[in-house]
């Protein structure tokens, strides 16, 4: 029996980093394929909106008071002429804007809490969780109408207030992941050779804890989005003139049995939108999990 080469007892090896792995699992998923597709086009319309749109969003025309879809206006027009595909075109400024944003606000405050909570324990891990577990106890939507009225009607107040009502998600998620990774025995080993505390919490346990917190934010800007127009439906997000998915349909509400496209792109356009987010969500989760080699 010959002896086997140094090549055969070598064990097999991926040579590939765990980054490009991941990217190879996202790519073969295919609805997170289709909603990265659909998330990059609305970027896309949002960036290039003033060459896109084939109107003035806001410019009105008595003549045309809610035409239907021709060849002149693809969409339509509004009750006062204004070109419905034009104003979808900008409102994906708005939408894509506060979920971006406000994201960014819950991650800014809710993961350094988060992690404050669970690296430190204690009397100050108690206290951020009880006042976490108050905050979580009134429903998101509830607590963004809340605070964006008590801030005003506008789209950066919408935004804050957003924010802020998602931020509790990111503090629970950040301390739980947090929880789990810092009796890891590599943060023991951090802990063991004398570096600061500092440094064990953000080069050590923090890039440990960011798949499912990125995860999660792809999810929140979903909700984000829906979550503007509500409050643009209310009339205490982006303000008319200015053009908004959600006062889309709060001016389309009244027109339904006579002009129905009024309603229709700006719905259809929110469902797309949020549908991609949650789609690509899901192919992230599974991409990221450690578990799939």
């Amino acid at each position: 029996m010959s002896a086997a080469t140094p090549q055969a007892m070598m064990p097999n090896v991926n040579p590939a980093s765990p980054a490009r792995r991941a990217l190879r699992r996202l790519l073969r998923r295919r609805g997170a394929m289709l909603g990265l597709v659909i998330v990059v086009f609305f970027v896309l319309l949002a960036l290039f909106a003033p060459v896109i749109a084939p109107y003035d969003p806001i410019a009105t025309s008595w003549s045309a008071v809610r035409k239907a879809p021709s060849m002149q206006y693809l969409f339509g027009t509004d009750e006062i002429g204004r070109d419905v595909l034009s104003r979808v075109v900008w409102g994906a400024r708005a939408s894509l804007l506060a979920g971006l944003v406000s994201v960014g606000i819950s991650m800014a405050l809710g993961v350094p809490i988060g992690l404050l909570a669970a690296y430190v324990g204690g009397w100050t891990d108690s206290l951020i969780s009880r006042f976490t577990d108050s905050m979580l106890a009134v429903p998101f939507l509830i607590l963004a109408i809340a605070l964006a009225a008590f801030l005003g009607p506008s789209l950066s107040n919408a935004m804050i207030a957003i924010g802020v009502s998602a931020t509790p998600i990111f503090i629970r998620l950040t301390r739980a992941q947090v929880l789990a990774v810092k009796v890891e025995d590599f943060v023991e080993a951090a802990r063991a050779v004398g570096n600061p505390h500092w440094r064990i919490a953000l080069r050590h346990i923090l890039p440990n804890v960011l798949s499912p917190l990125i995860v999660q934010a792809t999810l929140a800007i979903a909700a984000a989005i829906i979550a503007e127009a509500s409050l643009s439906f209310l009339g205490l997000g982006q303000q008319p003139p200015a053009p908004s998915w959600g006062s889309m349909l709060n001016t389309a509400k009244n027109y339904v049995d006579n002009a129905p496209w009024m309603a229709v792109w700006p719905g259809l356009a929110i469902f797309l939108l949020v549908l991609s987010f949650n789609l690509l969500g899901d192919g992230l989760r599974d991409a990221l999990d450690p578990k799939h080699m």
